[in-house]
């Protein structure tokens, strides 16, 4: 869900009026029911499994099947860290037959699990760090 907390930048829907398109930068400083939301989801992010999954999906919606391939990992722990994610919120689904599709949720968790995947990458390759 995409609010906007004072100081944060994007015009707001007028009264009545079309939503507002989603800001990228919210520049105010976080309050206490933020910093738990953000810290949550780092939780989440703290499993290599389900980072792995959420980093697979920031390359389009996928099945278990796919999913469980592309990991590696057991059928059963994937569907528990699918549920999991769901449960959360990072991950939406929707029936295509008889498969599920999972999604990420939305472009803010996707670039933060690419950028910490790039960050990653700089501490096991040695790159030098940049902005």
């Amino acid at each position: 869900m995409h609010g906007h907390s004072p100081g944060s930048t994007g015009p707001a829907a007028p009264e009545g009026g079309a939503p507002a398109r989603p800001s990228l930068v919210h520049p105010a400083e976080p309050d206490a029911e933020r910093l738990e939301a953000g810290a949550a989801t780092f939780r989440m992010l703290s499993d290599p499994t389900r980072l792995h999954l959420l980093w697979i999906l920031t390359r389009g919606p996928a099945d278990v099947g796919s999913l469980v391939a592309a990991t590696g990992a057991n059928r059963t722990a994937v569907s528990q860290h699918l549920a999991k994610l769901r449960h959360s919120g990072l991950v939406s689904t929707r029936r295509d037959a008889r498969n599920v599709i999972y999604s990420i949720v939305d472009g803010h968790l996707s670039r933060l699990i690419l950028e910490g995947m790039n960050h990653a990458d700089h501490r096991v390759t040695g790159e030098p760090v940049h902005d």
